[in-house]
């Protein structure tokens, strides 16, 4: 293995674009790039490979031919949804959509053909959308072509995905919801898309493989980690995954516009600190971290570059890296942890059994 870190752009990740008062902004991966740049983070150990377009054979395998080609011509009318309201149709979003999914698919590559340990993606991790339809501002569903493409080309049938973003994976869970593909998403429960209940748990080949982690408003860093440590670390130890991916969306920051969650940027430093050594642990060092959701743009850029620094491991000016983390104190109650306590209970009881 290489141990270089990648960090795949294309600057066609911006066609993927829904308006300029759109929440989901896809300038947020460009950014991230350039505040990386500023900071030099790039050297021997950290590398930029430009991305690629997946072809549409590459969009079929979980994607219908149908709703392919209704996409590519709703991007050329350029007005209307790709959903019932949230995923508009703009010109050109096709093609942004193919350059998304293709980073992607370009990380996994550059993984399995040992060109780097690991790979960042941030324009992906769009884990909304399903074979037939666009949902939640998410046009093709980038996670789970990513994991067929890893099962169609490079033969892995074990693979971990590890889903932070304050909306459930409700997605990737479907999709795989009869599969021994591991999926465990964080998430706050009780807004959109309305699923990810810890009952959820997969059926027949997948039962047991769908691991639901609802969060309560304001769960705040200790609480989240709580469950991180309790849930994700002997599941993955467990399930002995061949790579794992991390949808690392930031929209759980107290600062977030859209979601009630409190991380700060204390907390999503930590994840990508466990979830590095877990690779190297678990994996021999594979593993792809994708974007996601996350709002609020100057925070979701700090916390992305810090975790690209953290898992790259690439020294850069310490100064520098302390001004990119909150300095605020959010609101911690006990409660709070108390609920997230009784919910890691309730998971064990209908997840550790299997």
């Amino acid at each position: 293995m290489s141990g270089i870190t990648a960090f795949v752009y294309s600057e066609n990740y911006l066609k993927y674009f829904l308006g300029e008062e759109h929440p989901f902004q896809q300038i947020r991966s460009k950014l991230t790039l350039e505040l990386l740049k500023k900071l030099n983070a790039f050297d021997s150990k950290a590398k930029i490979f430009e991305g690629r377009r997946a072809s549409e054979e590459e969009l079929e395998l979980v994607h219908s031919k149908d709703y392919i080609n209704f996409v590519k011509e709703m991007s050329k009318k350029g007005y209307g949804y790709l959903d019932y309201g949230d995923t508009p149709a703009k010109k050109g979003i096709f093609e942004g959509a193919c350059y998304v999914v293709g980073g992607t698919l370009k990380g996994c590559e550059l993984i399995m053909e040992k060109e780097a340990s690991h790979a960042f993606n941030f324009s992906g991790g769009l884990h909304h959308a399903l074979p037939n339809s666009a949902s939640g501002f998410c046009v093709f569903n980038d996670i789970a072509i990513g994991v067929r493409y890893l099962q169609k080309n490079y033969g892995l049938e074990k693979i971990a995905i590890v889903d932070i973003d304050a909306h459930h994976s409700d997605g990737v869970q479907k999709i795989f919801y009869s599969e021994p593909i591991l999926k465990i998403s964080f998430h706050r429960i009780g807004i959109f898309p309305g699923s990810g209940y810890i009952e959820e748990i997969g059926e027949d080949k997948g039962k047991g493989y769908s691991v639901n982690i609802p969060l309560p408003a304001g769960t705040f860093d200790e609480a989240f980690m709580y469950a991180f440590d309790e849930v994700v670390l002997p599941l993955i130890e467990k399930y002995e995954p061949e790579i794992l991916i991390n949808q690392f969306g930031i929209d759980a920051h107290f600062k977030d516009y859209l979601v009630d969650l409190s991380l700060t940027s204390k907390a999503y430093e930590e994840i990508a600190e466990r979830m590095h050594k877990l690779a190297h642990k678990i994996c021999k060092g594979k593993y792809l971290i994708l974007g996601g959701g996350g709002y609020n743009i100057e925070k979701t850029v700090n916390c992305w570059a810090l975790a690209f620094l953290k898992i790259s491991q690439v020294k850069v000016n310490e100064e520098k890296v302390e001004e990119l983390r909150d300095k605020e104190e959010v609101e911690k109650e006990e409660r709070i942890f108390g609920i997230v306590k009784e919910n890691v209970e309730k998971i064990k009881e209908v997840i550790f059994p299997f």
